[in-house]
């Protein structure tokens, strides 16, 4: 059976492109990069080339672009790294409470260590409260850090108006980008963003490499203490090939953007429209507008979504019902909580997340299943029965 993978938020399928740049650096030109010899020196070109293309297309300096694991590296590096350095100047650090476990639990930790930390609401479609955000401002406040787009609902936040908030109270302000960068333009200048966190397997580039944006100016303390590498800021020999290959994915990315967003908004429309047709008592989370192209989180009643994911998955369907990263919890998701959904209907959420590789045909073979299996597994349910009873009255 084949497989129909709608699950381009947790992670991508490498591109082939990708894959072809990669390969030389896994083979012939295995060079450390910071050693002086021409192999070292070649790796060394290719380290910088990637650093220059993430910095164009984030319009920055090529010198404020550091490699890292990934995104929850990135997270961690950015907030602990930025919290402690700056700590002489207060200790007060502002978020949401719809961030991705990489922000929320850097978050908790610091609070053990003696950091406050505002957890801010957001609005029925996930939204953050600007004048909430306002109003949590402190004179020891010193890093707001709020995702640029969440995961789980594919909520675009408002940016640059958070970003100007945060200029004009001279607070540094992280984002996390991991689920926007490939899918919307940004710009750190314009938005003024201080930090930017980024990972490469959410963009057809490989697992195990992402990239930190900080401004120069801003103090951070690094991570991994060790060697020099990233100016004196991220131990380890570099990955030449997984920089390369995130280097290669955000330049693709970013040549055929308008594209790449019209094809899977049109996909992601179609999905939603034959499931409102075909499916009743169902609820749509997230902004419909302000939204990435290719999410779609629909709450399905009188079900469990780890039921429907089973399902789905023995049709050879591979979809999610919330974070990759906490997809082990039995608990229903934070971020469909905190829009305001009761325990039961959070519960029976499915989020679909189409990427570049998808077809219409495949959006056919998911809803036809999709109907089936929702249709079977509400007849099992008591919740389901109780409620048609009640509709009977």
């Amino acid at each position: 059976m084949k497989s129909m993978y709608f699950d381009n938020a947790a992670t991508t399928r490498l591109d082939d492109e990708v894959l072809q740049e990669m390969l030389p650096y896994l083979k012939e030109n295995y060079g450390n990069a910071s050693s002086i010899y021409k192999l070292g020196r070649e790796s060394r070109k290719a380290v910088e080339e990637s650093r220059e293309k993430i910095s164009k297309v984030l319009n920055c300096k090529p010198n404020e672009i550091y490699f890292t694991a990934g995104g929850s590296e990135s997270d961690n590096t950015a907030i602990k790294g930025i919290a402690k350095a700056n700590k002489k100047k207060g200790n007060h650090i502002i978020t949401s409470k719809i961030e991705h476990p990489a922000v929320l639990e850097t978050c908790k930790q610091l609070e053990k260590e003696g950091f406050e930390i505002t957890y801010i609401s957001v609005d029925e479609n996930g939204i953050v409260d600007l004048e909430e955000l306002k109003k949590s401002i402190k004179p020891t406040t010193i890093l707001i850090t709020i995702m640029f787009a969440n995961n789980e609902i594919g909520t675009i936040q408002p940016i640059e108006e958070i970003g100007e908030i945060a200029k004009e109270s001279n607070i540094y302000f992280h984002t996390d980008a991991v689920q926007a960068v490939g899918n919307a333009k940004i710009d750190v200048q314009k938005l003024n963003i201080d930090s930017l966190s980024l990972s490469g397997h959410k963009i057809y580039g490989p697992k195990g490499i992402g990239a930190l944006y900080v401004k120069t100016g801003v103090k951070f303390e690094k991570f991994i203490d060790g060697g020099h590498q990233e100016r004196n800021k991220r131990a380890g020999t570099e990955n030449v090939a997984g920089i390369v290959g995130i280097g290669k994915s955000i330049e693709l990315a970013y040549e055929n953007l308008n594209e790449h967003n019209k094809k899977i908004k049109e996909l992601r429309d179609y999905y939603v429209e034959q499931v409102k047709e075909k499916i009743p008592y169902i609820k749509i989370n997230g902004d419909m507008e302000k939204r990435l192209p290719g999410n779609c989180n629909i709450s399905f009643r009188f079900i469990e979504g780890e039921g429907l994911l089973l399902n789905l998955d023995l049709k050879g369907i591979c979809a999610s019902s919330g974070s990759a990263c906490t997809s082990g919890s039995l608990d229903p998701s934070h971020v469909l909580l905190a829009i305001g959904l009761p325990h039961e209907i959070a519960h029976g959420s499915l989020r679909i997340s189409i990427g570049k590789y998808n077809t219409k045909e495949e959006i056919d073979y998911l809803v036809e299943n999709l109907v089936e299996i929702v249709n079977r597994l509400r007849e099992m349910s008591p919740l389901w029965e109780e409620f048609i009873e009640e509709e009977n009255k």
